[in-house]
């Protein structure tokens, strides 16, 4: 059998395996794409417009607004001449995907024919079943989404919940007291929402400052306390400009009193002992929550890059085993920490990897990590699905080529004689999953029915 036969065989086979999404931002009462611009504009397609020319690199209006048609309809014309210039991007060759294997659409998207499409998106999102039907086509089980985003539960039986709220941990652009605005922010709500975009930008002013250590201590109290008990995960972000510490209430105190002027050396102080703060009182009191973080992808005006410091990595790990009564699982945007984290995770035990996150969610850089995941870490280490998608037809093109990538990644391992045929399968099936059912308590959406034991 060919090399390329049987890459083929498997895509095939792969195809029936199913998975678990461990992570996106698919809206509860709002699952499918409602026109072109969700599945053109997507913000992973935008930036490749912007980097072609495109004058507009900001996203479209973010939950929990949604773009209108004026919106829609500008974006939409402004993004056309410059598809042309991006259409050898991975972004285009999936949105190719969703539009020729959903919406049995073939032609460029041109000036003459995108209303056309855009009507033919909406109409179909407006079919009932239509979320099931490409849920079913992705082999998806169960999504995780965002509990923000839960809106009336009416997706309740097909996602489950992981909380993003404060991210005490991501830095903002030109911010040096993000950490404290952010704890306190979420001090002063009183249940959990959603989080700030990144980017940063205006801050309204909040009832509730920290003045102390002390302050710093109820509000990581406060913040558990929101917890819903319903939530599998609590997602935020590690950056790699910040030092992962262990600052004593009096160097937190000193800090906060040059919080007008504050500079790195303070956001690493604010950082560290509210982040550890809030992870002893999840340890106490709710270890049956995954800290689901975010690693690799540092804040720019618009969007972010991909970049880490080697030091981050140690520090990291220390910060892990620190905490063995919780779970940890990162998903990195950084195609050259990817090997390091697989060797922490085979000493750090707590800490899983999952998916391909952001600037490392294009097809060589998700084969290289399926690949040295595949031969460093067990099965029960790692989730080899997350899409980060924000419409059920974006997740359909992730699990496309995720399946793809796998395909080739395990033909590689059976020419080679380390796993037969039925072991490259039987090893998929466990990382895509079983490993979501393992570390995080997924199960299958009520009804669903396992493709391969129809």
């Amino acid at each position: 059998m060919s090399s390329t036969s049987l890459v083929d065989d498997l895509t095939v086979a792969l195809g029936d395996v199913p998975v678990y999404d461990v992570h996106t931002h698919l809206v509860g009462d709002r699952l499918t794409a409602h026109g072109l611009h969700d599945v053109l504009l997507y913000h992973m397609a935008v930036s490749d417009l912007y980097a072609a020319g495109c004058p507009q690199g900001s996203r479209l209006t973010q939950f929990p607004g949604f773009p209108d048609e004026a919106e829609a309809a500008a974006r939409i014309e402004q993004a056309l001449p410059y598809l042309h210039r991006t259409r050898n991007t991975s972004n285009s060759w999936m949105v190719r995907t969703i539009l020729g294997d959903l919406y049995d659409w073939t032609e460029p998207v041109t000036a003459d024919n995108w209303r056309r499409l855009h009507a033919l998106v909406a109409e179909r999102s407006a079919q009932p079943g239509w979320a099931d039907d490409v849920f079913d086509r992705s082999r998806v089980a169960r999504t995780n989404a965002e509990y923000g985003r839960r809106g009336d539960g009416s997706g309740d039986d097909r996602l489950t919940y992981s909380l993003e709220w404060g991210f005490i941990t991501r830095v903002q652009w030109g911010e040096f007291d993000t950490p404290l605005y952010e704890m306190e922010r979420c001090w002063s709500m009183p249940e959990a929402g959603l989080p700030m975009t990144i980017g940063g930008g205006e801050r309204p002013e909040l009832p509730r400052t920290i003045r102390s250590a002390e302050d710093a201590l109820a509000a990581a109290a406060h913040y558990v306390d929101q917890v819903p008990q319903m939530v599998i995960g609590m997602v935020t972000h590690f950056s790699t400009d910040i030092d992962y510490t262990t600052p004593t209430a009096a160097q937190f105190d000193d800090a906060l009193t040059r919080r007008a002027g504050a500079g790195r050396a303070e956001r690493t102080v604010y950082a560290s002992f509210i982040h550890e703060a809030l992870l002893a009182e999840l340890e106490r009191r709710r270890p049956d929550v995954v800290i689901q973080f975010s690693f690799g992808a540092e804040p720019l005006p618009y969007e972010t890059g991909a970049r880490m410091r080697q030091e981050t990595l140690g520090q990291v790990a220390e910060l892990i085993a620190r905490h063995p009564g919780l779970r940890f699982q990162v998903t990195n945007a950084t195609r050259h920490v990817n090997q390091g984290l697989c060797s922490i995770a085979r000493e750090v035990p707590n800490l899983s990897l999952a998916g391909y996150w952001w600037h490392a969610f294009y097809p060589d850089a998700i084969k290289q990590a399926i690949g040295e995941r595949l031969d460093m870490l067990p099965t029960t280490s790692q989730c080899g699905f997350f899409s980060d998608a924000y419409c059920v037809e974006w997740q359909y093109a992730k699990a496309t080529l995720v399946r793809r990538m796998f395909a080739e990644a395990l033909a590689e391992r059976v020419e080679r004689r380390q796993y037969g045929i039925d072991d490259a399968l039987s090893i998929a099936r466990s990382v895509l999953f079983e490993s979501p059912e393992h570390l995080l308590g997924m199960t299958p959406r009520p009804g669903w029915v396992d493709p391969l034991c129809r």
